[in-house]
């Protein structure tokens, strides 16, 4: 009798033990965002030109044209746009207007190009022309951005007044136009 009542009682116990439970998962979804931005890495430069009369005293365009410095950006959106202004080298201590045959200003064309994975991407503006150049689509990049100058002219030919010449080129980057 012993023996049956063991067993009855072991075999009581299997079935009062508690089921397993089943695994349940719940899920925690994460979300983040990455506005589109523009930034310069190296947002300043210098180009020194030094001399900028040749012979009889008229603009030495060769003075100004090829001359270069390099800026570093970068962009993160793919309709990100790179644009030019070029402002006018102009006598900044000679007070009035020029003589007839002299000259306070120089004009150039600036080219900024940045090189993209897809290759090289250039903007441009004359400083003869007011205002920024067309913007150009550089899209994703992180690069050097090259800057030129050229073509450099006086509006009338004449010969340039000594004093000291200042001017600036822009480069401006967009994330989105």
């Amino acid at each position: 009798m012993r023996v049956i009542l063991g067993a009855g009682a072991a075999l009581a116990l299997i079935g009062a033990a508690p089921l397993a439970a089943a695994q349940t998962t719940g899920t925690v979804d994460i979300t983040g965002s990455v506005g589109e931005r523009c930034e310069f890495t190296i947002d300043s430069g210098l180009i020194t030109l030094g001399e900028l009369s040749g012979t009889g005293g008229a603009l030495d365009a060769a003075v100004v044209n090829g001359a270069s410095d390099t800026l570093n950006g970068w962009c993160n959106g793919t309709a990100a746009e790179m644009t030019v202004e070029a402002h006018a080298l102009q006598n900044i201590t000679y007070v009035g207007a020029p003589p007839a045959g002299f000259e306070t200003v120089v004009n150039f064309t600036a080219t900024a190009t940045a090189t993209p994975s897809g290759g090289p991407v250039s903007a441009n503006d004359s400083s003869a022309v007011a205002g920024a150049g067309a913007p150009s689509v550089v899209g994703v990049f992180s690069s050097d951005i090259d800057v030129v100058l050229s073509a450099a002219a006086t509006p009338g030919g004449g010969k340039l007044i000594a004093g000291s010449y200042e001017g600036s080129v822009d480069v401006t980057l967009t994330p989105s136009p």
